[in-house]
């Protein structure tokens, strides 16, 4: 068995590179653009974490039906991508620790992010697998 080099941001930028030709930025916070979607992806080797998002749309405070809808997509939906909101923008989020990112969950969670974010008004969905009732 051949043992794989601990995820870390020359390993992640090289992946991202070959995953994303609009790539651009420097390590630790690049930039890609998937058709019409910009995708961000930030991490910090320091506290092992890394995140990759994508704005979805505006959000205004007193929009109840709508947060009540991301916060149920959350629960059963959504899966391992998250909405989040920050300074009045839904985004769709992917968090996970950086030293344990293989590159297969790599290819999962940009999936994830880009068809929550695609999925957002209809079905808020990040994949075709729903817990629960739905």
């Amino acid at each position: 068995m051949v043992a794989r080099p601990m995820m870390n941001n020359t390993v992640l930028g090289s992946l991202l590179k070959e995953k994303l030709p609009s790539l651009h930025g420097r390590p630790g916070m690049w930039q890609a653009t998937v058709d019409s979607l910009t995708l961000y992806v930030i991490t910090d080797e320091t506290h092992d974490r890394m995140r990759i998002m994508a704005p979805v749309t505006e959000a205004a405070e007193d929009d109840a039906g709508l947060l009540w809808t991301l916060l149920s997509a959350n629960f059963d939906r959504a899966l391992d991508a998250k909405y989040a909101i920050n300074d009045g923008v839904v985004w769709s989020t992917f968090l996970h620790r950086l030293s344990w990112l293989t590159e297969p969950a790599l290819d999962n969670a940009l999936e994830q992010v880009i068809t929550l974010a695609r999925t957002t008004g209809s079905s808020y969905t990040s994949s075709d697998l729903f817990f629960g009732s739905a």
